[in-house]
């Protein structure tokens, strides 16, 4: 077999399995119920319950940030991020976290925020 046809086998199947590992990590979104009965890591998205107190004292621990989450069945459920809090993280309109349940808060290391748009003010002052 030439070294140009083991090359080329070797680099599909290297791309296979790069494929197969990215396609892994895209899931569908859970809720907090759902979390709880699988007992893994899952995305979920939702909204800050602003009812609820949020703790975080970076003198304590900068990388502890403890607030309350609304998710899409309407749900609240504690949550701890394992990161600092977000800059702006009280205008953020959509909260989406990666975590699991663990004693009953969801623990979370990754968050994405969707904050409103710095023009939407100018739109709605525009259109009135």
């Amino acid at each position: 077999m030439k070294s140009s046809y083991v090359i080329a086998l070797v680099m599909i199947l290297v791309s296979i399995g790069i494929f197969i590992s990215a396609s892994a990590d895209v899931s569908t979104y859970a809720t907090f119920e759902s979390a709880i009965v699988s007992q893994s890591r899952v995305k979920i998205a939702g909204k800050l319950n602003k009812k609820k107190a949020m703790e975080y004292d970076p003198t304590v621990d900068a990388d502890r940030f403890v607030f309350h989450m609304i998710d899409s069945d309407e749900v609240s459920n504690k949550v701890i991020l394992l990161k600092p809090k977000p800059q702006d993280f009280e205008r953020s309109e959509q909260i989406v976290l990666t975590g699991a349940m663990k004693d009953g808060a969801f623990v979370a290391d990754e968050i994405l925020m969707k904050c409103p748009s710095k023009y939407k003010e100018e739109e709605i002052a525009l259109r009135k």
